[in-house]
């Protein structure tokens, strides 16, 4: 059950959107147990990003929530294809980019709790 939402500070496209969605869904699987058959993905663009006190032509910040645990290896190897993801992808350098990681105890879905 992971969710992978993005703020984005720029415009970005329906297709880029369909690209990273796409991408995001072969990223997942390094956290092991997770799939995209249940991956939900959001994306907010045109969003106001501000880091060191100026504000972000391109940055993002990314919050990845999953229903369980995961190791640090596993969350480290996801945090490396994401910023990679949003750098070929939206041209955002990687030192602007914040990857939040959550993980999730209870989780309901389709009229009931994991």
């Amino acid at each position: 059950m992971p969710f992978i939402g993005s703020k984005i500070s720029m415009k970005i496209s329906e297709e880029k959107e369909e690209i990273i969605k796409r991408k995001l869904g072969e990223a997942i699987q390094l956290i092991p147990g997770k799939s995209e058959t249940f991956l939900m993905v959001g994306f907010e663009d045109e969003y106001s990003l501000y880091f060191a006190g100026e504000k972000l032509e391109k940055g993002a910040f990314i919050e990845v929530k999953i229903f369980g645990k995961a190791s640090k290896e596993s969350y480290a190897d996801l945090t490396a294809a994401i910023c990679n993801i949003y750098e070929e992808e939206l041209e955002i350098p990687q030192n602007k980019i914040y990857v939040k990681y959550e993980e999730v105890q209870d989780w309901g879905w389709n009229g009931k709790n994991f």
